[in-house]
């Protein structure tokens, strides 16, 4: 009744909340992509998008069918390997930024495990910057990270906003610098956080540093100080500081994958689980700490 190729082109709207982004990734026209979910809420006989010149949006038929998309196409990936009898084997290296400590990753990984019992994946958890460097020289086979600012190259999973977060009581007084909450160099959000400020004027300080998410998360908690976050990933019990502190905007941020140059059983591997990823991306994003904070920015 559901055709793969509209069902996938309906998750990479879903997880772009972009017709433009989802072309981009899928290797379309984007009127194609227009076509496809035409085509799939004419089967459906719901509204699966609000859409207008500005921004896209899932209808509540839409995020229903989020789980429906997913179970159909990872159903129709593992008919295809039973029949064509193909089985992945070997070891994959698989890296994933900071970020995603708290999101529903796990989830996906666990599937993928299940699907592919014979591949041996290695995971490595670490700043983007430093997966980006690892998978240049070598030592990872797929990257799910940050892309810096000007990049282009990876497969979008998704584009979001960053924003400064902090206690719901944190303060930032004009008059004295920023206490910053910061992952070292090379994190990328702190490369953004420090190169904002100072094209502002803004001084700052840092409160605190740490490699591990968690311990960021404890000293803004702690009242330390504010952090750069990525505004759909937003850690429960922080929020948003207020515009009334005027510090400046960061921009928006792309998540990435990132794939190594291995052209043998890990590729394929690699493939399988980028492919994953992509079909679940949308459960990295959602309903993370209870909190559903993405909103869309494109019309169709």
């Amino acid at each position: 009744m559901y055709d793969p190729a509209q069902l996938r082109t309906f998750l990479a709207v879903a997880q772009t909340l972009s017709f433009t982004q989802a072309a981009r990734r899928l290797g379309v026209r984007q009127s194609t992509v227009s076509q496809h979910v035409r085509r799939l809420e004419d089967a459906t006989g719901r509204q699966l998008f609000t859409r207008d010149t500005h921004r896209v949006d899932l209808t509540a038929d839409g995020e229903a069918m989020l789980g429906f998309a997913r179970t159909i196409l990872q159903a129709h990936e593992r008919a295809a390997a039973f029949f064509t009898g193909t089985r992945l084997r070997g070891r994959l290296r698989f890296g994933a930024s900071e970020d995603f400590v708290l999101t529903r990753l796990p989830e996906i990984l666990e599937s993928f495990r299940r699907d592919h019992p014979e591949v041996e994946l290695e995971l490595t958890v670490e700043l983007s910057g430093t997966l980006h460097r690892q998978l240049a020289a070598g030592r990872l086979d797929l990257v799910l990270a940050k892309r810096r600012a000007g990049d282009t190259h990876g497969e979008l999973v998704w584009q979001d906003a960053l924003t400064w977060i902090g206690a719901p009581n944190v303060r930032v007084d004009p008059d004295r610098p920023v206490p910053l909450v910061l992952f070292p160099p090379p994190g990328i959000t702190r490369a953004r956080a420090l190169e904002v400020l100072e094209e502002h004027g803004r001084s700052w300080r840092v409160a605190c540093t740490s490699t591990s998410l968690s311990g960021l998360i404890a000293a803004a908690h702690a009242g330390l100080g504010v952090m750069a976050h990525t505004r759909g990933l937003i850690p429960p019990g922080l929020t948003p500081v207020p515009a009334r502190a005027g510090l400046p905007e960061l921009g928006d941020v792309d998540f990435v994958l990132l794939h190594g140059r291995r052209r043998d059983a890990a590729q394929e591997a690699a493939d399988a689980l980028a492919a994953a990823i992509l079909a679940g991306g949308d459960r990295l994003i959602r309903s993370v700490g209870g909190i559903n904070a993405i909103s869309g920015r494109e019309g169709a």
